[in-house]
Formats: structure tokens, C-alpha cells, sequence
């Protein structure tokens, strides 16, 4: 049995990443159908949670955890720390007495609490002067309906948190509104984001990435750009010191033959996408890291020996097109990428398209597309360990680059 952790980010008005939304499922659900979900919450939790810890699955960021309501009302979530989580009460949930004071009880406790989907009932005000975090569809309503139901509720002390965010202008418009954290997928739709000029230092950063992508490096060509930019031979250089190398390095050129191609591929491309990141989310490139290597364990798992850095380029150059703010075919026209790459970010075909979607899955909680893809692969695949190991790696690299 295969246990799955999906995280969705949860933004501020700066698109600063807060917290994480942590889903859980059985990846073999549909062969214990008699299995409640209370049941699943519990036996997923204690996989997860109690065995891992949620620092681990938010780098130590808020984790939001949906809760059902026998697990509120048996005071399941007094197993993890309150400096750790919100407790999200799921919609489907009765408005009951017995609700409302396992809340008081968990708010008493330092526990900070959310209302999942609202829908602005009268019959939840009661429990309003308890809550934190109030979570609100803003596809379910249109904004003259939310700004109406706000003005009602205005005096609570809560936090107000959309869900479902779509397009950059919905965005604006619910910042001015007072939604002060955002959830959805607006960041990552490329038909909303302008196309804007490069600067000369970000077209030396794309050749760069052109040449560390390309099938075989030409060094001196690497080395030449990299000597334009004293901070990008610095940080290659302090890079390979990490690496803890004891020969001494006498030239840029030197620490690149050092490193050896398929390291230093991936290095570049790392290096490339956080000094091209300026002005986009932070999870742009966190969400990049995570899917590369993430990528590449998956290639690991299967053995897959051939070109063995393009797993990894895979994973990490599907958020590029979004960092610049151009259109990913265009921009994967720039770049001499090996064909297979280039056919698994544009139509997520071929091996490396076949990982690149689980990966997708796993972040967007689909746990029967999950499963599905998950059967092309050997057994043994532990895809909650190759996930967190892949998180904990992200953020490594984040200090570093």
C-alpha cells in the first residue's frame, strides 16, 4: 500500500509562500472501499504526520490539514504541535454544539483554526469568534456577492484566505476586497502573464541555460559566459567548495571540467532559474527544484541511465517560461534542449513526460491519475520518502544559490 502527501502553497498579497495545504489519500484506496474517511484521516495522519513530522513536508512552514468530524470531535489533531498547523474544519461538517466546543477546546489549546470553503451561513457565526483562518471558493461566489457577505461578518477577527485563485486579475481585485493569503494556481497560467523584454543580463543567463542544456558542453563557450558575471564564476566556485573538492581550482574553465558534465549541467540550470527568478514567486522556483529532483529519482528508480541529467532538466525548466513571463514554446525554441525533454514540457509524452506528470499529480492531490501512472513503474517505487527527500533537497539548494 502506497501512502501519498500533496502540498498546495498558500500565498501572501507579496506572493511570499506562508504555508502549505497538506493532502493525504491512500493511493489504494479503491481496493478498500469500505474504508470511512475518518478511518483514511487517521491511518494517512499518523503515516504521514506522526512518523515524518510536517516540518518536514512545509520546510518548517505553516501546514493547513483538513479534518473531518469525528477526527475534530475524538481531539484528533492534539497530536501535532499547534505552532504547526491550522486545523481546517472541511464544509461538509454539521455546525453542531459538540462542534463548537471541541473548537473553544482546540482553541484553548494554541491551536489556530480555519473554516474550509465557507459559505457565509448564518448558522456558523457562532463559531466565528474562534476562527483564524477563513477560507472562501471565489469560484462559488461572484465578487459582488463576497464583498456582501464580508460587510456582514466584517467585525470577526479572522484572516481571509481565497481559494481557487485563477487569473492575476481575480488577484487584484480580492487584494483590494481585504483577502490578505491566496490559493490557486493564477502564478502558473502562462495566457495570463505579460511577455516582457529581457535585460542584457537575463539574455546571458538564457545562453547560459542554452548551453548547459545542450547534448554536449563546450566548456570554453561555458566559461566565456560565466567570466561576464563575476557573481555567477563566484558562485560556481564556492559552489564546488561546498562540494568539499581538495584540488585547488586555477580557472572557471578548470572548475567546470572538475565537476564533470552531468554535474555541472544540473548546476548551471539551477543557477540560471534562481538568478532568472527576480520579481517572480518564490514557489516558481521551489516548486522547480522539488519536481527536478524529484525527476530524477524517478529516473533512478527505473534506471535510467541514458543522458542522465535531462530526467532532472525535465523537472526543473517546467516552470522557466513562467519565471520570464514568456511562452513556452517560444522560449523552448531558444534553448537545445534534447528532443525528448522539449516533447515531455510541451506535451508531457515520452519517459520524462511520464514523470513530469506524477509529479503534477502528487502536487495537485490526484490520487487516481496517481495510481494510474504509477503502474508503468517498477515496484518498490516509496514515492512519500522520494517526495520529502526531494523537498528537503529544494530547500538546501535555496540557501545556497
Amino acid at each position: 500500500m502506497y501512502g501519498y502527501i500533496a502540498r498546495q502553497p498558500i500565498f501572501n498579497k507579496d506572493k511570499e509562500t506562508i504555508g502549505y495545504e497538506l493532502l493525504f489519500r491512500d493511493g489504494e484506496a479503491n481496493a478498500f472501499p469500505n474504508i470511512d474517511a475518518d478511518e483514511a484521516t487517521s491511518k494517512l495522519i499518523m503515516q504521514h504526520h506522526l512518523l515524518m513530522g510536517v516540518e518536514r513536508v512545509t520546510s518548517n512552514k505553516l501546514a493547513f490539514i483538513n479534518f473531518s468530524e469525528e477526527t475534530l470531535l475524538h481531539h484528533f489533531p492534539t497530536s501535532i504541535k499547534p505552532e504547526s498547523m491550522v486545523i481546517e474544519v472541511l464544509e461538509t461538517v454539521p455546525p453542531t454544539p459538540e462542534l463548537l466546543a471541541t473548537l473553544k477546546y482546540l482553541k484553548e489549546l494554541g491551536y489556530q483554526l480555519a473554516l474550509d470553503d465557507h459559505d457565509f451561513d448564518p448558522k456558523w457565526d457562532p463559531f466565528l469568534p474562534f476562527i483564524s483562518y477563513l477560507k472562501v471558493d471565489v469560484q462559488q461566489f461572484n465578487l459582488l456577492q463576497i464583498s456582501r457577505h464580508l460587510r456582514r461578518v466584517a467585525d470577526y477577527p479572522f484572516t481571509l484566505l481565497a481559494e481557487r485563485v485563477e487569473t492575476a486579475e481575480q488577484f487584484e481585485k480580492l487584494k483590494l476586497m481585504g483577502f490578505q493569503l491566496f490559493q490557486g494556481y493564477f502564478f502558473a497560467r502562462p495566457e495570463m502573464l505579460k511577455h516582457k523584454q529581457l535585460s542584457s543580463n537575463k539574455a546571458n543567463l538564457l545562453a547560459l541555460m542554452a548551453e548547459a542544456s545542450a547534448r554536449t558542453l563546450d566548456f570554453e563557450r561555458l566559461a566565456d559566459i560565466c567570466q561576464r558575471d563575476l557573481g555567477l564564476s563566484y558562485k560556481l566556485l564556492r559552489f564546488i567548495n561546498h562540494s568539499g573538492q581538495s584540488q585547488a581550482i586555477t580557472s572557471v574553465k578548470h572548475a567546470m571540467v572538475y565537476m564533470g558534465e552531468a554535474e555541472l549541467k544540473k548546476f548551471l540550470a539551477l543557477l540560471v532559474l534562481a538568478n532568472l527568478q527576480d520579481g517572480a514567486p518564490d514557489e516558481l522556483l521551489r516548486q522547480s527544484l522539488v519536481r527536478a529532483r524529484f525527476c530524477d529519482a524517478l529516473a533512478n528508480h527505473v534506471k535510467l541511465i541514458k543522458n542522465p541529467p535531462s530526467s532532472f532538466l525535465t523537472g526543473l525548466f517546467s516552470n522557466v517560461h513562467l519565471i520570464v513571463e514568456q511562452p513556452q514554446d517560444e522560449l523552448l525554441a531558444q534553448l537545445p534542449l534534447v528532443p525528448e525533454v522539449k516533447l515531455a514540457l510541451l506535451k508531457r509524452e515520452g519517459q520524462f513526460g511520464h514523470f513530469l506528470k506524477l509529479t503534477e499529480a502528487l502536487e495537485q492531490a490526484d490520487w487516481p491519475l496517481t495510481d494510474d501512472l504509477l503502474q508503468s513503474l517498477p515496484e518498490g517505487a516509496e514515492l512519500a520518502p522520494m517526495y520529502l527527500e526531494a523537498v528537503a533537497w529544494a530547500e538546501s539548494i535555496l540557501r545556497q544559490v
